[in-house]
């Protein structure tokens, strides 16, 4: 297999390149190379070109930190997402999960490194915003919640209330497979009905 594997250099790799993608095992890089390499080769020069123009285009939004392709993202832009909410997230790709649900109607924040947050230009963003509640959407982990009170301590000279997503059990998950932290939130959490 050694010298079979040296005659084949740019397949390879491109396998070991697709085993770094997250979640992609071994195998899986293997079937995708060929796939791309051998079945379907106008895939891979559409996706090569989609690749192309996401490094050349996406960028982080200068105001909030999700993904854009300008300057300034749309939902900063969107006027119709000034209702006082605010919602914080610790990676750009946090956003898209919340918005795929639709429910959310205010703007977002993302602390990726927490030492790099310039806290006078948040708290400037939130007067200008009239921001009256920040949403900390984390997933429950301890150091998240000292993210959670290091911030809250920071904006606390601010008229603002602090709220989190709410965290528990899952729906149509057994309690067998719910971990401690889980299922002592949601017995905290619960609510009358």
């Amino acid at each position: 297999m050694k010298t079979y594997k040296n005659t084949l250099n740019y397949f390879f790799a491109l396998v070991e390149a697709l085993e770094q993608l997250p979640s992609i095992g071994k195998k899986s890089a293997q079937k995708m190379a060929y796939s791309l390499s051998v079945e379907d080769k106008y895939l891979a020069l559409k996706i090569a070109h989609s690749i192309e123009n996401a490094i050349d285009h996406i960028r982080k939004c200068q105001l909030c930190g999700g993904l854009s392709e300008s300057e300034i993202c749309e939902i900063c832009l969107d006027e119709n997402r000034q209702n006082g909410q605010l919602c914080v997230v610790l990676h750009p790709k946090d956003i898209f999960t919340i918005e795929e649900i639709g429910d959310f109607g205010g703007k977002y924040k993302v602390i990726e490194v927490l030492e790099k947050i310039d806290f006078t230009a948040f708290k400037n963003h939130i007067q200008e915003n009239h921001i009256q509640e920040i949403i900390f959407a984390f997933s429950p982990t301890l150091a998240n919640d000292a993210i959670m009170l290091f911030i809250e301590d920071k904006l606390q000279d601010l008229d603002l209330t602090f709220s989190k997503i709410a965290q528990g059990v899952p729906t149509g998950i057994g309690l067998e497979n719910i971990d401690q932290l889980s299922l002592l939130r949601a017995f905290t959490s619960r609510v009358k009905l």
